[in-house]
Parts: C-alpha cells; sequence; structure tokens
C-alpha cells in the first residue's frame, strides 16, 4: 500500500474510533460502531489486497476492543477482520476490479451503501455469536436471561446500525472519492 493510502486509512479508523469513543459516553447499554462504516469507507476507497484488508480489520478490532462497553470486547478479533473480508471482496464484485479488467455491475453507485450495510451485518451477527458461544460455554453470563432473548435484544441494533452505516458510508463516499482521486 502507498503512503497515501495508509493515511486514507488512518485517518478514517481515528474518526470511526473517535466517534465510537464519543457514543460510548452517552447512556445506554448498547451503540453503534462507527468504526465500521468508517473502515468500509477505507477499504472502498484504498480497495487493498485481501491481507491488507485483514490486517486493517486488526487494526479496527484492536481500535473497537480497547473502547469498547460490550460484553465480550475481544470477539472483534474475529467479527472485524471477518467484515473487512467481507468488503473489500463485495466492493470488488459490486464496483469492479480496481484495474479494469472486470466491468462495473448496475449496483455500481450504491456499491458502498449495500457492501457496508452486508459487512456490518456480517460484522455484527459474527460478534453476537462469538459472545453467544463465549456464553454458552459459562465464561461469562448471559445478561437477558436466555440465548433467544439476547439475541432478540441485540440483533436489533445490528440491523439498526447497518442501515446508518450504509447511509454514512454512501454519504461520505462521494466527496471522498473527489479528494482521493
Amino acid at each position: 500500500m502507498r503512503s497515501k493510502d495508509i493515511a486514507i486509512v488512518g485517518i478514517c479508523l481515528a474518526a470511526g474510533a473517535i466517534l465510537r469513543f464519543v457514543a460510548n459516553m452517552f447512556p445506554g447499554a448498547i451503540v453503534g460502531n462507527p468504526v465500521i462504516a468508517l473502515y468500509c469507507l477505507a477499504l472502498i476507497l484504498v480497495r487493498p489486497a485481501l491481507k491488507e484488508a485483514i490486517g486493517i480489520g486488526l487494526v479496527a478490532a484492536v481500535v473497537s476492543m480497547l473502547i469498547s462497553h460490550s460484553i465480550f470486547p475481544p470477539a472483534n478479533l474475529i467479527s472485524e477482520p471477518l467484515g473487512a473480508i467481507v468488503c473489500v471482496i463485495l466492493f470488488a464484485l459490486l464496483a469492479g476490479n480496481k484495474d479494469k479488467s472486470r466491468e462495473p455491475t448496475k449496483l455500481a453507485p450504491v456499491a458502498p451503501a449495500i457492501t457496508t450495510f452486508i459487512t456490518t451485518l456480517v460484522s455484527g451477527f459474527s460478534f453476537i455469536f462469538i459472545c453467544m458461544a463465549v456464553m454458552f460455554a459459562s465464561v461469562i453470563a448471559v445478561p437477558t436471561g436466555t440465548m433467544a432473548g439476547f439475541f432478540a435484544a441485540v440483533a436489533p441494533i445490528v440491523i439498526i446500525t447497518a442501515a446508518f452505516n450504509c447511509i454514512v458510508t454512501q454519504i461520505l463516499y462521494i466527496p471522498a472519492k473527489r479528494i482521493t482521486a
């Protein structure tokens, strides 16, 4: 990756971390994850190789883990790299290859939104399933009494966050693409 690409990724991750940190200050048990929206934006703008995307996902995971007040923060170490993989692959499928060897699809204009929505779902639900596995193993207690209750309580948060993230990423993509071109 070029130094310009590293700077774009760093700025996006820093902005996401700041937004998540501020969101954690407001009362409420569960908050959305702007880190996902902004690492998606970074991956979409930079279009790194898969190995580099996994690295970016790991950095996002560590950032999320450090400023999280979720039930099991280490789950980010799996959910964020998994999200980064999905983001890179899905965006390449929807928007065409970076080297123009494959033409964009008809969905290319909204590819950032679709990609971010699905990436957030993958990351969020993988996070939930990891937490449920840890709860099932009785490492941590189930906060709502049952696994089904826990899933029912947090699944809508993931879906709402995915909707919010896809809108934010699509809006930010247009000016960011012009600046980074």
